[in-house]
């Protein structure tokens, strides 16, 4: 019997679109996971420090190298400066940075304002820590936040902010005025903002990735979360990092203590390794995933997929009514007996599955190219009209 708090949380649609990818043979663009592994170097540094004895628990707050190199990161890259001591904790991932979070921080009653779609975790720790959820939609096809409805989405009960930007799975870098509008917002209402930042660095075309935190007024109230995984291609480790005010990283570790305690001791040094010894990766990896991005919404849109052109993440949308559906939960199930190929639905991502996300679908390009190839060869082989 499940527990009331978890009434109406469905299983996450990842695992279950990756399970139908495996029962069916398809070409896998669901789950946002890359086909190939980060830097060598990086893998060989978890190896060392497996020999080298890093197999026991490591302090509930992170190591102090790995807690070291996050601090330096958000100097180098954002002008952040952070005492790794108080103001930077280690996660297990950035899905345990944001149900810490939310668990730590979130009162029953409190609203938090969300843009939506929104990753799946978001809603789940959202009912679990018994927030109220305030969506602010962004919109197809140009997935832009609407300023009207962001400050009509403050209320007196509202708390905190909870913001994706590079967004999943939109693929929106929110601009200079979006990041302004919420500071206001916040500031004025004295809000927290908790921000999921894991796709930092992967943004195109010359995008730029601003972090709330930079903004005045900002520093004291922010808590950022981020993760190794999406910028140096390493997922199944699950090490991420919350960095902002001590009063909240605490507040985050507090919950932390009780769902793992402490993250993965011999990775750890690795992640900081990666951070020191190969700050590069991810500018040359977001150079690559250009190249795939450009590659996968040409093969989409030759398959009759109007598709968008993400600023940044893993993903990009397609709209299926053209096709004839306007449901993209019964596209995607048709999807692997009629193209060999796995999408996710992104209604599953917005409060009203009937609403504005009802007709998109989510791909993903952080594959191989030939997977790629692959994929939209079936699909313009297909028949993917509805009926």
């Amino acid at each position: 019997m499940t527990a009331s708090r978890l009434h109406g949380i469905l299983p996450t649609i990842f695992a279950e679109m990756s399970a139908l990818a495996v029962r069916t043979g398809s070409v896998n663009l669901g789950q946002g996971f890359p086909d190939e592994d980060g830097p060598r170097e990086v893998v060989d540094a978890a190896v060392a420090a497996m020999r080298g004895g890093a197999n026991q628990y490591a302090p509930g707050t992170g190591v102090p190298v790995l807690r070291q190199a996050v601090a330096e990161h958000q100097r180098r890259h954002y002008g952040l400066d952070l005492d790794p001591d108080t103001e930077v904790a280690i996660t297990t991932g950035c899905t345990e940075g944001i149900a810490a979070a939310l668990l730590g921080l979130v009162e029953p009653g409190d609203e938090v304002v969300v843009l939506e779609p929104y990753y799946d975790s978001y809603l789940a720790m959202l009912q679990v820590a018994g927030g109220v959820r305030r969506p602010v939609t962004l919109r197809s096809p140009d997935f832009r936040v609407d300023l009207d409805e962001l400050r009509a989405a403050v209320t007196p009960r509202t708390r905190f902010v909870l913001l994706n930007s590079p967004h999943n799975p939109t693929g929106t870098v929110l601009t200079a005025d979006e990041l302004a509008a919420v500071a206001a917002l916040a500031v004025e209402h004295d809000l927290t903002v908790i921000t999921d930042e894991v796709y930092e660095h992967l943004v195109f075309d010359g995008a730029v990735h601003t972090p709330i935190a930079t903004l005045p007024g900002m520093a004291g109230r922010t808590l950022t979360l981020s993760s190794v995984g999406k910028s140096y291609s390493l997922t199944g480790w699950k090490v991420g990092w919350a960095s902002g005010p001590a009063h909240l990283v605490g507040a985050l570790v507090a919950a932390k203590q009780w769902l793992t305690f402490t993250s993965g001791a011999p990775l750890q040094p690795a992640v900081a390794h990666a951070l020191t010894e190969h700050p590069g990766f991810p500018a040359a990896l977001a150079v690559e995933l250009q190249g795939k991005r450009d590659q996968l919404v040409a093969g989409l849109r030759a398959a009759g997929l109007p598709t968008t052109t993400p600023q940044g993440t893993y993903f990009a949308t397609s709209d299926v009514r053209d096709l004839g559906w306007d449901d993209g939960l019964t596209f995607c199930l048709a999807l692997p007996e009629r193209a060999g190929v796995v999408a996710v639905p992104e209604q599953v991502f917005h409060d009203d599955p009937r609403g504005a996300g009802r007709h998109l679908v989510r791909w993903a390009f952080c594959k191989r190219t030939e997977v790629i190839a692959e994929a939209t060869s079936r699909l313009a082989a297909a028949r993917l009209s509805a009926g």
